[in-house]
């Protein structure tokens, strides 16, 4: 098993771009709608030390806590999902380094088993309100919320990063935009808002250009019909705690 991969090199402008998805240690690219882990490698060498505490509170396909793992970070994994978390704990079954990692069911909106103040560093890929339903039934699963009731939750979800996040430290997420009935709604720079609001300074935004997405051939031929151009960005935003 290869625990790095075979060229990386940290990121220096504002534009992100990885056409290959990433197959070192566990990674792989089954779970639906899951990050790239040359962003979470990035961004948690960039914004975190070894042996700092790191919040995923939307751990999903386990991307973070294989790359906090593999870059000797402790990590809180969550989920609302178990299924999620099962998948999270099954691809850290591989012996490297020795870091705390928890990963548990739980809900972004309510992270009560975390103190106040405890946390290094926030590195998280939600939904994007329900373009991805990750689940049927599940009380509090963001995925299934549409636009206006999804960004009413991510209040909470705010509020809880800024508790439990040091001062000075940083909260990264990655958000797209999405399109509904054929207009674009900012979702990104929305949910942005909602953060800002909550305190959190504004440190970087980085456009991430998007590839493979599962329903690009479908949405060409929609797209062509309606005459809209593909959405194929996402935003990463790097948020700090000042006070």
């Amino acid at each position: 098993m290869n625990y790095e991969p075979q060229i990386f090199e940290l990121e220096k402008s504002s534009v992100w771009s990885f056409k290959e998805r990433g197959d070192w240690a566990t990674h792989d690219s089954k779970y639906r709608g899951n990050c790239s882990p040359y962003v979470f490698r990035n961004l948690i060498i960039r914004y975190s030390s070894p042996g700092d505490k790191i919040l995923d509170q939307f751990v999903g396909g386990g991307t973070s806590v294989i790359e906090a793992k593999l870059l000797n970070r402790d990590i809180i994994g969550v989920d609302i999902n178990p299924k999620s978390v099962e998948l999270s704990i099954n691809k850290l079954n591989f012996a490297y380094g020795s870091s705390d990692i928890e990963i548990r069911i739980g809900d972004a909106q309510k992270l009560d088993f975390i103190n106040d103040h405890s946390i290094d560093f926030i590195c998280t890929h939600p939904p994007y309100s329900d373009i991805i339903k990750y689940s049927n039934n599940i009380d509090g699963d963001l995925s299934r919320l549409e636009y206006d009731d999804f960004l009413k939750s991510m209040e909470s979800v705010a509020k809880e990063s800024y508790r439990v996040l040091k001062t000075n430290k940083f909260c990264t997420f990655v958000m797209g935009d999405i399109r509904k009935k054929g207009f674009v709604k900012p979702l990104g720079f929305e949910t942005l808002q909602v953060f800002q609001n909550e305190g959190f300074s504004l440190k970087e935004i980085i456009i991430k250009q998007q590839y493979n997405c599962k329903g690009t051939a479908k949405w060409e031929k929609i797209a062509k019909q309606n005459k809209f151009i593909l959405l194929a960005h996402e935003y990463i935003f790097v948020l700090k705690k000042c006070s």
